[in-house]
């Protein structure tokens, strides 16, 4: 079954490393990738650039309306995601558990909805 395990934190915790603590976040979120995709166990993982980047788009009597920014005012921002294959939740809990991340901020685990028919 395929999962999203949506990446949360905060924008300033991430501004706040020293340039070797970003580097290291980096190269260990991209060995985490690289270790689930030799397990066959990933399909993507992307970081996201930053919410001040953000645009919001909402359709209202057929109008297409465009915000800045995300689309609540929250303490966490959604930072990446990671779109695995795992047998089954506990699995992907677990594997959501191994995000380098997981450390700074919080990891949103949602199984893919199969559309019918499609």
């Amino acid at each position: 079954m395929k999962y999203v395990c949506l990446v949360y934190g905060e924008e300033k915790d991430l501004h706040a490393l020293t340039p070797a603590g970003s580097a290291k976040l980096d190269a260990d979120s991209l060995a985490y990738d690289r270790s689930l995709e030799e397990k066959g166990l990933l399909i993507v993982a992307q970081a996201l650039q930053s919410v001040t980047t953000a645009k919001t788009v909402r359709r209202r009597k057929g109008k297409r309306l465009v915000t800045d920014g995300p689309f609540t005012e929250t303490k966490e921002q959604l930072l990446g995601f990671v779109m695995i294959e795992a047998e089954n939740l506990e699995e992907a809990l677990d594997i959501a558990a191994g995000i380098p991340l997981a450390e700074l901020g919080t990891i949103e685990v949602r199984a893919v909805y199969d559309i019918p028919g499609s």
